[in-house]
């Protein structure tokens, strides 16, 4: 099964609570959420991995 990255927004200002990233298999390892932004306040700071 590939890989889910569960991410939130943690900027003041966006809307946006959480989102989920699918990987498919050819997504390199190292790949995490630093690599992303968020699509509703285009931040990049303000991403945080949610850790179940």
């Amino acid at each position: 099964m590939p890989a889910t990255l569960e991410v939130v927004c943690t900027a003041d200002d966006c809307e946006l609570d959480m989102f989920e990233l699918h990987y498919t298999y050819d997504m390199p390892e190292e790949v995490g959420v630093t690599d992303f932004q968020c699509p509703y306040c285009n931040g990049t700071e303000c991403l945080s991995e949610v850790e179940l």
